[in-house]
Order: C-alpha cells, then sequence, then structure tokens
C-alpha cells in the first residue's frame, strides 16, 4: 500500500467518525430541545389547570366562563383551547388535578400520623380547610350540571376513602385505640357512605348547613362511636392541645 492511499484511508475513517459523532451530537440537541418543549407544555397546562381549579372553587363552576378563565390566566382562548378541547373538558381535567392533590395530602397525612386518631384528626383538619376554601355552589354545580363528572368524584371517594378508614379501623384496633369488637369492613363503608350524605342538598342544603361545621360534627361522631376509653382520652388530650394552639 502506497502512503498516499494509507493517508487517504486513515482522512476515510476519521470523516466517518466525525460524522457519526456529529450525528449523535445532533440527536442528543433535538433530544434536549425536545424535553425542554415538552416540560414548557407540561407547566403550561400545569398553570392552567391550577388557576382554573382555584377559579371554580373560589366562585362556583357553573358561574365561570372560558372568557374569565382566559382573562384570568393571561392567554387567549385560542391558547386555552389547544390544552382543553371545551369547559367540559377543563372541568374534567381540574377535577382528576384536584383528586390527584388531595389524594397525595392525604397520604403524606397518613404516613406522617402518630396514631389512628392523630390521622383522623388531622384529615379532618385538612379537609374542613378545604370546605372552608370552596364556594358552597361547587357541589350543587357539579351534581345538576355536570352529572358524571360529579360519579366520577364519587367513586374516587368510594374507592380511595374506604382503604384509608379501613386502615384506620385495624391499625386502632391494632393499637388498643379502638373498641376490638368492631368490624373494620363494615365501618369503612358506614364512613363512605355517611360522608356522601353531607354532600346531600336534599338533607343538608348549602342555605341551612355550613359544609365544614357538618363534616366536623360528623368525624367528631365517627370517632367518638368506634373509640375504646384509651382511644378517648387520647382524643381528648388532641383536642386540648389543638385548642390551646
Amino acid at each position: 500500500m502506497s502512503l498516499h492511499l494509507f493517508i487517504y484511508r486513515i482522512f476515510q475513517v476519521i470523516y466517518r467518525i466525525s460524522q457519526k459523532t456529529l450525528e449523535t451530537f445532533e440527536q442528543k440537541i433535538v433530544s434536549k430541545v425536545y424535553c425542554v418543549y415538552i416540560c414548557n407544555i407540561m407547566e403550561q397546562r400545569l398553570d392552567i389547570l391550577n388557576k382554573a381549579n382555584d377559579l371554580f372553587l373560589k366562585y362556583g363552576i357553573k358561574s365561570v366562563t372560558m372568557d374569565d378563565i382566559s382573562r384570568h390566566l393571561g392567554v387567549s382562548k385560542k391558547t386555552l383551547y389547544q390544552f382543553v378541547e371545551n369547559k367540559n373538558d377543563l372541568i374534567n381535567r381540574c377535577l382528576a388535578f384536584h383528586v390527584e392533590e388531595e389524594q397525595r395530602a392525604i397520604n403524606e397525612i397518613v404516613s406522617k400520623a402518630k396514631d389512628p386518631i392523630d390521622e383522623m384528626l388531622s384529615i379532618a383538619k385538612f379537609i374542613s380547610k378545604m370546605l372552608r376554601e370552596m364556594n358552597p355552589s361547587v357541589i350543587y354545580d357539579l351534581q345538576k350540571y355536570y352529572g358524571k363528572i360529579w360519579e366520577m368524584l364519587e367513586s374516587f371517594h368510594i374507592e380511595y376513602i374506604y382503604k384509608i378508614i379501613f386502615n384506620n379501623i385495624q391499625k386502632g384496633i391494632e393499637l388498643g385505640l379502638y373498641r376490638d369488637n368492631l368490624h373494620a369492613d363494615i365501618i369503612a363503608k358506614f364512613y363512605v357512605r355517611k360522608s356522601q350524605i353531607l354532600t346531600d342538598e336534599s338533607i343538608f342544603p348549602t342555605s341551612k348547613y355550613n359544609k365544614e361545621a357538618l363534616y366536623l360534627e360528623f368525624i367528631s361522631y365517627h370517632i367518638h362511636g368506634v373509640a375504646s376509653t384509651k382511644g378517648l382520652k387520647l382524643l381528648n388530650k388532641y383536642l386540648l392541645e389543638r385548642n390551646q394552639q
């Protein structure tokens, strides 16, 4: 092989390596740009859901229009419709977002609770705060105008809250804080069904009953119904501490 041919082939190899390196580099650049684009889209979508959810909770669902939402977000309706098909779709997405956030918050409460009674009181505090910040018409609007979406929300409560209460009852019995003759499955189902009554306008109309006060009364009724003597002493201790805060 001549020296010229040898040098030529070396340059060919170098060229192929550089081309592959360039292709890999371009792929990485494209990949990173795409990731940034997707992240921006996700962030914008999350911002829309967050702010729209706040509007619905504050003013009710029926009274808030897509125009209101686009003005509040500072974007055009055209931009808004790039993320959602219509108001129904937005409500669906907002509720799914709300449910996910609620579930995350309750899971965190359960993981940090000192015991089952502390867990129930902490969940009650979280739910009562949420009810305090919610326009009373939200539940009414969902039940009357968005039946399918309301059913989805109810399905979440039936399945998820049942598990939370079932586990809470079992832990309470094991620790001697709840009566040992309780049936966790039955009590959890009672709890879920009774909690549904709280949102029934024909039984507890919003015009007459404060939802937050109603829920706190329900929690007190529940804990007093399942707690042992030891559990009631602990409950009174926690309530005294909370009153002094």
